[in-house]
């Protein structure tokens, strides 16, 4: 194993870097500027790169430095996180990420249940687009969302997803929607990482006619396609089971006939197999298949 830099100049140029400030990150480790800077240049000495850029103007990442902080920010969040569960006497922490959609959207309003059936699994959520990497031990299991192209890895589909066109009611009203060829009329909202995209929607319903290539609004997270398209801006492709939320108060609705969706799996539990042993990653899993079956 290639040695390791030393833990006080990963957390000085880690807090530097976070706080974009020498003197802010000197009052947060309870050292003086000058110690901060001379642990962060003994890094930079040691790797051979330069991480931060100083001007009067103060201080930012380089090219380097963002993507050697994107690497390490997670693997010293997991060592303050071990440390204070075992501080606390706490033996069943569970980690889990989740996409941000999902997380929100689906998954959070549901953590109740779960810690009602298991109330000494400590649970620690985290989401982000950026799948986990476990071999920096940043999580137990990760919710992952797109093509399960993921090698060494248990992938477990969660749920078959109904994709559909789905709009305010009333947006509805006001264009009178009734048929699918009407929505090449009327603003579409692209959701940009979505596996199913308008393209594929047009060439399974319509195979005659064109997709749009231009749309009014685009997003990378479902959650602002849906919040957009409740506020009336337009027509969001996405899921149900997602929407499920938007759908039950009615802020949202199909625009046509779920025989017109396309259905995927999309959402995936994944884990590395040692990481089943651990009895909160088997509850959780369970729990969570549980969870899916009924919606």
């Amino acid at each position: 194993m290639a040695k390791l830099p030393p833990l006080p100049n990963l957390l000085a140029f880690e807090a530097v870097a976070r706080r974009r400030s020498f003197a802010h990150a000197a009052t947060e480790l309870h050292l003086t500027a000058s110690a901060i800077s001379h642990q962060v240049a003994r890094l930079e000495a040691q790797l051979g790169v330069r991480l931060l850029e100083r001007s009067a103007r103060g201080v930012r990442l380089s090219t380097a430095g963002e993507r050697y902080l994107g690497r390490i920010s997670g693997a010293l969040a997991a060592l303050v996180s071990a440390s204070d569960d075992l501080q606390q006497g706490m033996n069943n922490s569970l980690y889990v990420h989740a996409t941000p959609s999902l997380a929100s959207l689906w998954l959070a309003p549901r953590l109740k249940a779960f810690s009602q059936a298991c109330p000494d699994i400590a649970l620690n959520l985290s989401a982000s687009p950026t799948h986990s990497d476990f071999t920096q031990g940043q999580a137990d299991l990760d919710i992952r969302y797109g093509v399960p192209r993921w090698p060494d890895l248990v992938v477990e589909p969660l749920f078959e997803e109904s994709i559909v066109p789905l709009a305010s009611p009333a947006f509805i009203r006001e264009h009178r929607l009734k048929r699918p060829e009407q929505l090449l009329d009327v603003p579409l909202i692209q959701s940009n990482v979505s596996v199913v995209q308008w393209a594929d929607w047009f060439k399974a319903t319509l195979p005659q006619r064109r997709a749009p290539e231009r749309f009014g609004l685009r997003f990378d997270r479902a959650q602002m396609s849906l919040d957009a398209a409740a506020q009336g801006l337009g027509v969001a492709l996405e899921s149900t089971t997602i929407a499920g939320g938007h759908l039950a108060d009615r802020r949202l609705q199909p625009v046509v006939g779920l025989d017109k969706a396309i259905r995927v799996k999309a959402h995936f539990a994944v884990y590395p197999a040692r990481h089943a042993r651990r009895r909160p990653v088997e509850a959780f899993l369970a729990w969570l298949h549980g969870e899916a079956s009924r919606g």
